[in-house]
C-alpha cells in the first residue's frame, strides 16, 4: 500500500474511466470499502480532479525512473560492445548470467570469429 502524498503516475486505465495515463498524481486518501474495487483516491492536477482508482493502475514516480535508467544504461552498454566488438560483453549483456554458464560448456569446442560474431549480429538486429 502506497503512502498517503506519494507522488505517482497513471500507467494504466483497467475500468476504463478515461484516466489521464502518464500524468502525476498524488495519493490522499484510502478507500477502505471492502466491497469496493479501488484502493485510492488520487489528485491529479493536470486535470483539476480526484479519481478513484486500483492500486494496479498507479506506479510511483521512483520506481519508473529507475526502470527507465535500466533501459538506457542496457542499451547504452550494448552499443558501446557493438563498436568496440567485445563479444563478451555483448553475450553478458544480452544472455545475462547464461553465458557464463555456456563458455564453461562450450569450452572444448570452437570459438567465433569476429566475422562470424558480427554477421550473427546484424542478422539478430534484422529481425
Amino acid at each position: 500500500m502506497l503512502k498517503l502524498g506519494s507522488k505517482v503516475v497513471i500507467i494504466a486505465d483497467q475500468f476504463e474511466q478515461n484516466l489521464p495515463i502518464g500524468e502525476y498524481g498524488y495519493i490522499i486518501a484510502y478507500d477502505r470499502n471492502a466491497d469496493n474495487v479501488f484502493d485510492y483516491v488520487l489528485r491529479v492536477p493536470a486535470a483539476n480532479r480526484n479519481f478513484l482508482i486500483p492500486d494496479e493502475d498507479v506506479e510511483l514516480e521512483e520506481v519508473l525512473v529507475q526502470q527507465e535508467v535500466d533501459r538506457v544504461e542496457r542499451e547504452a552498454l550494448i552499443d558501446y560492445a557493438l563498436a568496440t566488438y567485445n563479444e563478451e560483453l555483448f553475450n553478458w549483456i544480452v544472455k545475462g548470467e547464461e553465458a557464463e554458464t555456456e563458455e564453461v560448456d562450450n569450452a572444448g569446442g570452437e570459438s567465433q570469429s569476429r566475422e562470424d560474431f558480427i554477421r550473427q549480429v546484424n542478422l539478430k538486429a534484422w529481425i
